[in-house]
């Protein structure tokens, strides 16, 4: 009686293991996609061919600083980016997206001899970025060239157009509040008048980021 009790207990075990282990395989391991919605970890995964984007949340603003860390640049009261999700794996892992379009506006300056800023635009889009799990994302060049920034700033001597590119771009994303946080990125001179800052230190928060493809826009988490 002891060995049947045994082996029928053996038998159950195998059983519940195996059952389990065909639930995890059609509803997809615990820690789920490396971007989901509604929660992290658990959450629905994020499509791909789904779009996001994100705004400077409520009073924050973006900035481009002369020197690291600086108070000497521009100001942006407004900016926001759009991207398409091109792979969303399960968990650990690395999503990747393209960046369709990024914009800077309503921006003002206090670089010396700076008068005003006419325009920033974000040169050689689309680019490629890559999430990857518990870590930062990282936007890289396109096919259209480098990451490129192109500045018309309003002086005293006349209008200056100051153009910086960067190697690449990194921000670290926070499932606290589904943000993006950009800090002291370093863009360099390409071209422009001796009057043009020699660097430029780009630094920006973004959030919620929101899956706009999917109805109530419900934000994005990083696993």
């Amino acid at each position: 009686m002891r060995k049947r009790a045994l082996l029928a207990t053996v038998g159950l075990a195998v059983t519940a293991t195996l059952a389990a282990t065909t639930q995890a395989g059609a509803f997809g391991s615990a820690a789920g996609e490396v971007l989901t919605t509604g929660s992290a970890g658990g959450g629905t995964a994020v499509a791909v061919g789904d779009v996001l984007s994100a705004s400077l949340p409520t009073g924050t603003k973006a900035r481009i600083a002369t020197t690291q860390g600086g108070s000497t640049g521009i100001t942006c009261n407004t900016s926001a980016f759009t991207a398409t999700v091109n792979g969303n794996p399960a968990a650990p892992g690395t999503a990747t997206e393209t960046v369709t379009a990024h914009t800077l506006s309503s921006c003002t300056t206090n670089i010396i001899g700076a008068t005003g800023v006419q325009s920033i635009t974000v040169n050689n889009l689309p680019f490629s970025t890559a999430v990857v799990s518990g870590g930062a994302l990282t936007v890289t060049a396109g096919a259209a060239g480098p990451i490129q920034t192109t500045l018309k700033i309003n002086s005293i001597l006349g209008l200056m157009t100051c153009v910086y590119r960067a190697a690449s771009l990194t921000a670290t994303p926070s499932n606290t509040d589904n943000s993006l946080t950009f800090t002291d990125q370093l863009f360099t001179k390409a071209s422009g008048p001796g009057t043009c800052p020699a660097n430029g230190y780009f630094s920006a928060k973004y959030g919620p980021v929101l899956d706009t493809s999917q109805a109530g826009s419900p934000a994005v988490f990083v696993n």
